[in-house]
């Protein structure tokens, strides 16, 4: 499909409109086992074109999986039709957008592709990992499974621009839930939502040290039906990896989207409590948060060359010492917001979840810097409090600012040493606080790449992938609260 849409768009693109052409083929695989029953095999192939058209003073955007020149011709003029139509009600003028002129090409690296094994052989991995995580009877429910992706993207512009790319993305997961004495308890590898997600292939496997995670996530969940529930009350935290992951998206990434700050997805999935004279000073958390947009970490799963407008990507600050640099937001939103603050910057992260959506502006990675505690060193520095792994469940404001957050481990710290593990720790806080209670960043040897495929957002909703990499963190003095409470 790829091959042909340079010689169709020749033929059918308008020469007196700016406009871009996008078009996407993903091939996908879903193997499931569980309770040690393999469920079927699920396939899937999407392939399709996105057009985007700059007239009559609007932006119009058609989608089309008719890859036909005929198709295409048609999406240009419905395209077209919509951008007219908007004209009189644009807040910005789509002649004022920079062009989208880059050229160049991005290839995911992988290192031992998925379709190297047979799916035999893939099968009877998920068989051996899901028998792993039914050691007794105290395991009620346990399964494998494994997502894997290739997608092909290119896109075109009016400018000259034209921009290849190409993504393997692989994510493993294992599940176990335990019931002793009337306490039910899960536990998983990474988040019940799939936090081991990667761009690579059977590699990730390997880092995500998937062949052992039954028996593991399986030992845990019969240890957290057996453990006394969290206290609560106000204490340190040492929150790892695969939590962090959750609050960094929650609590940092959706409120420095450019386009909630403006308003747009008020009515879907809110706004956000930063506002545009914050950029430059507010101070967001401690000294010690360093957050970056980073969209060049080979095995994340958001990495990628140009973003779904044609704009070079690279790695940049969001938060540097704390203070507030810029926003999550692309050309378009770039657009608009310096209407009203002209210094702005942004990054390149306007992004679709698919052909069949215009891009907006997204988390791709975003990642806190290491710092430079070690893990015991930080254990040591909390008299009383508790480390806590692995998201739940979470519920935040529409402005992404108080929150709650749960976790599936939790372990006490007495004394400046780990002490007995507690189930379902969860605590809360206020977005615009939480982070300047940041006393400790872990150093590399605590960092992890992680992230979620399931992040939702626009109107119509997009499901896009998000990629989460932070060491562990410590903050002081958070309002914990147990199951009791």
């Amino acid at each position: 499909m790829l091959d042909s849409l340079d010689i169709l768009t020749q033929r059918v693109a308008p020469t007196d409109a700016r406009w871009t052409v996008r078009g996407v083929q993903e091939v996908s695989e879903t193997l499931t086992v569980r309770q040690d029953v393999a469920e079927a095999p699920q396939r899937m192939r999407d392939a399709g074109v996105m057009v985007s058209v700059a007239a009559g003073g609007g932006l119009g955007h058609a989608g089309t999986s008719d890859l036909s020149e005929a198709g295409l011709a048609e999406a240009f003029a419905r395209a077209r039709r919509l951008a007219r139509a908007a004209g009189s009600r644009m807040a910005f003028d789509p002649a004022d957008l920079p062009a989208a002129s880059a050229r160049g090409r991005y290839d995911g690296v992988v290192q031992r592709p998925v379709g190297t094994t047979s799916l035999r052989e893939r099968a009877q991995l998920l068989a051996e990992v899901c028998a792993g995580a039914h050691p007794d009877a105290r395991i009620v429910d346990w399964s494998a499974s494994l997502f894997s992706t290739e997608v092909s993207q290119l896109l075109l512009t009016s400018e000259g621009g034209r921009s290849e790319q190409h993504w393997s993305q692989t994510m493993p997961h294992v599940q176990a839930t335990a019931h002793v004495d009337g306490i039910t308890q899960t536990r998983s590898s990474a988040g019940q939502y799939n936090g081991w997600c990667q761009q690579g292939g059977l590699e990730v496997l390997e880092r995500a040290r998937f062949a052992g995670e039954g028996k593991r996530v399986a030992a845990e969940a019969i240890e957290l039906a057996m453990a006394p529930p969290c206290p609560s009350g106000t204490m340190d935290v040492l929150l790892m990896p695969d939590q962090m992951m959750l609050q960094i998206h929650e609590s940092i990434g959706h409120p420095l989207e450019l386009d909630r700050i403006l308003g747009d997805e008020r009515n879907f999935a809110g706004t956000s409590f930063v506002t545009l004279d914050m950029f430059g000073h507010y101070a967001y958390g401690s000294a010690l948060l360093n957050v970056t947009y980073d969209p060049t970490r080979p095995e994340q799963i958001a990495s990628f060359g140009f973003d779904d407008e044609g704009e070079p990507a690279q790695r940049q600050h969001l938060i540097e010492n704390g203070i507030l640099k810029r926003p999550l937001g692309g050309a378009v939103s770039l657009a608009r917001a310096r209407a009203m603050r002209p210094d702005l910057e942004g990054v390149a992260t306007a992004r679709a979840s698919g052909w069949n959506r215009a891009p907006i502006d997204r988390m791709s990675n975003l990642n806190i810097e290491p710092g430079t505690s070690t893990l015991d060193q930080m254990i040591a520095s909390i008299e009383f409090g508790v480390m806590m792994r692995t998201n739940v469940s979470w519920s935040i404001d529409d402005s992404r600012n108080k929150f709650q957050f749960g976790c599936e481990w939790g372990r006490m710290i007495r004394g400046g040493r780990l002490a007995e593990v507690v189930r379902d720790p969860a605590y809360r806080g206020i977005s615009a606080t939480f982070w300047r209670s940041l006393a400790m960043v872990g150093n590399a040897d605590t960092f992890e790449v992680m992230g979620t495929p399931y992040c939702g957002k626009g109107e119509p909703s997009q499901m896009a992938r998000v990629g989460h990499a932070s060491p562990a963190c410590r903050f002081n003095r958070v309002a914990v609260v147990g199951a009791s409470a």
